[in-house]
């Protein structure tokens, strides 16, 4: 069996449903240390975290993951037990093979091959792992920055290993992130009989016109990298359950998905200006996941889009979309940050998979990143 996915199948049998790790890490960890990596446990919390680093000076290449994985959901449903990796013909099934255990074992075995190669590379190469990115995400990678910072520890470029491609292994690298934004908005009124109106205030007919407006908004024309700003509403509570009953309160949960074109800040007052337009008697709620994120063609970009066409023979694309990752929490850092790993069409839901053939490929393309940015220089 191809040494990738091997680790691969080892990592998915141990059930790691957030925030437990099962000892995923301490399996890295060993074959890290193996290769003369410096390993440092991380204990934050509930929350299971790892540094490890190889080398003693220049620029640092930071491969960051996450081994917790999202809950299985009926298992009667799946096709083969879930954290049982089972190979069917070329496809690999299990929890966390595409998001993000493949990745992972790919990351190590990349390591070891490059290591083998270049035993004295140039630079130094880390990683940073945590079990809480499918979590709250509180006490994992945003702690461990922490604890980098403090040290005065600085990563140059990170790759985090999330299912980046759509199609095809390769065809997407996402290079930078959406902020997001959460709101939990209380609207105040006056609870009666339906059949009094005159006597009571109904907070959904205030309500709808103030959310009509925030729904046809335009908040930013996106720009190259970004698309437009999106807020959606996601859920709405209000009502006693009777029929004969106007509520005295509603409450509506939205988010915003960001662009750079546009701050948090801007985006809460304009959002508050709108509601107090509407003279609702309000209280509401923020809470920032993210900010947005962005990393230019550069040093990280070129080597991954360069080693993903070695590889494949794919011109990948560059692409912002999707929800947030842990990349949010090293950008700020000044790290230049990219995101690659297989294809994400089964991720969270059952069945999850991976192209078996994928996982050599994907380690293939990390050990060229590592060429390009840490191995020796090639004059013509």
């Amino acid at each position: 069996m191809d040494n990738t996915l091997s680790l691969c199948c080892d990592l998915i049998r141990r059930a790691s449903v957030t925030p437990e790790d099962r000892g995923c890490q301490a399996l890295m960890m060993s074959r890290l240390e193996a290769i003369g990596f410096h390993c440092t446990p991380l204990r934050f919390g509930e929350v299971d975290n790892f540094w490890a680093v190889r080398g003693d000076s220049g620029p640092l290449l930071a491969f960051a993951g996450h081994t917790d994985v999202v809950p299985t959901g009926p298992e009667s449903q799946w096709r083969t037990p879930p954290f049982e990796p089972t190979l069917v013909g070329d496809t690999l099934y299990g929890r966390g093979t595409a998001d993000m255990k493949a990745s992972l074992a790919a990351m190590v075995v990349a390591c070891e091959e490059f290591v083998a190669a270049h035993p004295d590379h140039h630079g130094r190469i880390a990683f940073l792992i945590t079990s809480d990115e499918e979590g709250p995400a509180v006490d994992g990678t945003v702690r461990v920055m922490e604890w980098l910072q403090q040290r005065d520890e600085k990563i140059d470029w990170c790759l985090v290993g999330e299912p980046s491609s759509s199609s095809a292994l390769g065809d997407v690298i996402k290079n930078g992130r959406r902020g997001s934004l959460n709101a939990r908005l209380t609207i105040k009124g006056m609870q009666g009989h339906i059949a009094y109106p005159h006597l009571a205030d109904n907070p959904i007919h205030r309500a709808a016109p103030a959310l009509a407006v925030l729904a046809a908004q335009e908040w930013d024309a996106g720009n190259s990298f970004f698309p437009p700003t999106s807020m959606q509403v996601s859920n709405i509570n209000g009502g006693t359950g009777a029929t004969n009953v106007i509520p005295g309160e509603l409450e509506v949960v939205f988010n915003f998905r960001f662009s750079t074109e546009v701050t948090d800040v801007e985006l809460r007052q304009r959002t508050e200006a709108i509601l107090d337009a509407h003279q609702l008697d309000y209280s509401i709620e923020w809470n920032l996941s993210g900010q947005p994120f962005l990393t230019p063609s550069g040093e990280l970009v070129d080597a991954a889009v360069q080693s993903i066409r070695e590889v494949t023979g794919l011109e990948s694309q560059l692409s912002t979309s999707g929800g947030t990752s842990d990349g949010r929490f090293i950008a700020p850092s000044g790290a230049q940050v990219v995101e690659l790993g297989p294809i994400n069409a089964t991720i969270h839901k059952l069945n999850e998979e991976v192209h078996a053939p994928d996982l050599p490929r994907l380690t293939a393309i990390y050990r060229g990143i590592l060429q390009r940015l840490l191995g020796p220089v090639h004059t013509n």
